[in-house]
């Protein structure tokens, strides 16, 4: 709610959003949270997974040979370790992923894409593909293409501080 003007940010009061940033950040709201709605509905009807699971077998699929420490994938899909943890167990009970420990760390572990997951993946990325571009892509313009990936990658880069002790969720 925009209660005050931008310009009276006095001395302890916020900076309130402007009418325009409100109907920006509003939209930006709706629109997100819609789009993964709509993944996620389309992976579990037609995959049996939700968007995050998907997610993470994506990267392992593209990880060098098909692996990732546990950690690092964590960072890649931008989630709690604990979370991660959690999803891939159930990827393993699937049998799309396998855990591996790591021969230079006993403490850390590899997750690994096993034959069946990279199958998984060939059978369903026709189908999740098309629904992204229906939802996002057919409806801009390749300069709008353009600006929101410009725009998107501006937004994660600053809410990835590099200082050591950043709230991050692959941190937690």
């Amino acid at each position: 709610m925009n209660t005050a003007p931008a310009s009276s940010a006095a001395a302890g009061e916020p900076r309130w959003l402007t009418d325009e940033e409100q109907r920006v950040w509003r939209a930006y709201v709706d629109a997100t949270t819609l789009l993964e709605d709509h993944l996620d509905r389309q992976l579990q009807r037609d995959a049996g997974m939700p968007h995050v699971y998907y997610g993470l077998l994506v990267k392992l699929a593209e990880a060098p040979r098909r692996r990732l420490r546990m950690t690092e994938l964590a960072k890649d899909a931008k989630i709690t370790r604990s979370r991660l943890s959690h999803a891939v167990a159930r990827l393993e009970k699937n049998g799309w992923v396998r855990r591996e420990d790591c021969p230079s760390d006993k403490r850390g572990q590899f997750a690994v894409l096993t034959d069946e997951g990279m199958e998984v993946l060939r059978r369903h990325a026709p189908g999740h593909v098309n629904a992204v571009r229906q939802a996002v892509f057919d409806r801009l313009t390749p300069e709008q293409q353009k600006s929101l990936g410009e725009i998107m990658g501006i937004v994660a880069e600053g809410l990835q501080p590099i200082e050591a002790g950043a709230d991050l969720p692959w941190l937690r």
